[in-house]
């Protein structure tokens, strides 16, 4: 059975029954050695173990990025930008190969898993053009031979937390910014599909990246908050449900790290009377139904408006009826399985309870299967229309292949729908409607907008993020917000008097603009 390793200090790092044959002690911690398994959720067989780190482990890899930042962070922006440059070159040569590791753990299908790949590579070429966003500020003779300067460095050895659904994108969100910046990173991937993320950070290294800089440590709570406490742990940046994100913030902020720490989500898109009902129910099904549902960005409720409902609904089942569902692999596929047997499971549990709390079961996946494959993860797509907002369906982030419809007679009732939920990640709107639609992203409580755009997620030099619980801290990823995040302010007040000046004397009066 294949074994996925931690990578610190730039080499695979095993347990100690890898090493010595013997099992029950760890090759970092001294604690006993812990393995997690890993599925292929076609099949639903167990192809690989991965190391679960201990307090010991995570003291290994945060003093290896801590030692490496000693000098990383006085290296040049052309070196840094210089390997950044040959990351990229790297990663577009084996975007297939990355690829494949995603669907072979996470079970999207394989264009998915290639779009996923070209997503991160943007924040890599961001991170390329570092030297443009650390330029500092300047102003000359703000008093008589006296400059202000301000400067951005730093933070030192920063942490990051990522999700299953994303292995490589979400990542790649964060580590290639913080590094350009130049901090030293300790990524903690999902447990569940880790195999990606390490080929990542071999990548790095193969690129010409000192051993330490970028590290990658596999394995469940314990790791975690670990990492939380830390204290050479500069900062922590997590993607993943709202409960946990809440925690990461709360220990991590108490512990006098910065955080930020983006939430669940239950993402609306509002349709008008007047939109284009064709375009709107394509992009319905793509943005409910793509990658399983499995996406932080997925449309998860379409909110329809007095005379839009029931046409939407009947071209949303028309659509939802072609789609292929199959291994990942597999090119005629365009949805594959869930990530585990029990989130597969508990997304059933939702549809299955949603005729009982009011809702029309218009399409029901919970039965489905695939030939050959009867042990996979499978669920079909469902459809629930006339859902309230009471119902569990709607209150929770399903995260699964589930579309609820809602009703409303007027935008004035679909906004204020809209502006009730506790989440606030993303949003959209279809109208052919200007005045609307502008009216829509300016009155809208979400972190991002799309108009006639499902999924309305940011190119790489603006920010990621979201409002209410769907985000706690105070920065966005990536783009401006990703580097305020990785680095922190000074500003510099210099005088350098003429030689022929006259002593100025002792003055014990508060410094004004005449001095």
């Amino acid at each position: 059975m294949k074994t996925v390793n931690h990578w610190i200090g730039g080499k695979s790092v095993p347990g100690a029954s890898d090493v010595s044959g013997a099992s029950g002690a760890s090759g970092v911690s001294g604690a006993p050695d812990r393995y997690g398994e890993v599925t292929d959720p076609a099949t639903g067989e167990v192809t690989t173990r991965v190391a679960f780190a201990a307090a010991g482990d995570v003291d290994a890899a945060v003093a290896a990025a801590k030692d490496a930042y000693a000098t990383w962070r006085t290296s040049s922006l052309a070196q840094r930008t210089a390997i950044l440059f040959r990351y990229r070159a790297l990663l577009d040569a084996r975007r297939d190969d990355i690829a494949a590791l995603i669907t072979a753990e996470h079970g999207k299908v394989h264009s998915d898993a290639l779009g996923e790949v070209a997503r991160g590579l943007e924040i890599v070429e961001l991170a390329c053009g570092i030297a443009n966003s650390l330029k500092g500020e300047l102003s000359t003779q703000v008093s008589s031979r006296v400059d202000v300067s301000s400067i951005r460095q730093p933070l030192g050895v920063v942490a990051g937390i990522t999700p299953f659904n994303f292995p490589a994108m979400v990542p790649m969100w964060m580590f290639p910014v913080a590094i350009a910046c130049g901090n030293t990173f300790v990524l903690k991937p999902s447990e569940k599909d880790p195999s990606a993320p390490v080929l990542l950070a071999q990548l790095a290294s193969e690129a010409g990246l000192p051993d330490g800089v970028f590290n990658v440590l596999h394995g469940d709570r314990e790791a975690v908050d670990a990492l939380l406490v830390h204290p050479d742990v500069a900062a922590v940046s997590f993607v993943g449900s709202t409960p946990i994100a809440r925690h990461i913030h709360a220990e991590a902020t108490a512990a006098g790290k910065r955080v930020q720490a983006l939430g669940g989500a239950k993402n609306h898109m509002l349709v008008l009377p007047d939109a284009d009902l064709d375009a709107a129910a394509d992009a319905a099904v793509s943005a409910a139904y793509g990658s399983a549902g499995e996406r932080c960005m997925a449309i998860s409720a379409v909110v329809a408006v007095g005379s839009a409902g029931d046409e939407l609904v009947s071209r949303i089942v028309e659509r939802a009826k072609k789609i292929t569902i199959g291994p990942g692999g597999d090119p005629a596929s365009e949805m594959g399985p869930l990530i585990t047997r029990a989130h597969r499971d508990k997304v059933a549990g939702y549809v299955r309870s949603a005729a009982g709390q009011g809702a029309e079961v218009v399409l029901d996946g919970t039965d489905f299967t695939v030939q050959g494959y009867e042990q996979g993860h499978w669920i079909g797509l469902s459809l629930l229309d006339r859902v309230s907002t009471d119902s569990d369906a709607y209150r929770d982030e399903i995260f699964g292949p589930v579309l609820c419809v809602l009703r409303t007679e007027t935008y004035e009732e679909a906004m204020a729908l809209i502006n009730a939920s506790p989440y606030g990640n993303g949003t959209a709107i279809f109208t052919r409607d200007g005045g609307a639609a502008r009216r829509f992203q300016l009155e809208v409580e979400a972190g991002m907008v799309g108009v006639n755009v499902p999924i309305p997620v940011p190119v790489g030099y603006h920010s990621f993020g979201g409002w209410k619980d769907s985000l706690f801290g105070d920065h966005h990823v990536y783009g401006n917000d990703g580097v305020r995040f990785y680095t922190r302010g000074k500003v510099v007040t210099t005088r350098w008097p003429d030689p022929a000046d006259t002593p100025a004397g002792v003055d014990l009066g508060f410094p004004s603009e005449h001095h």
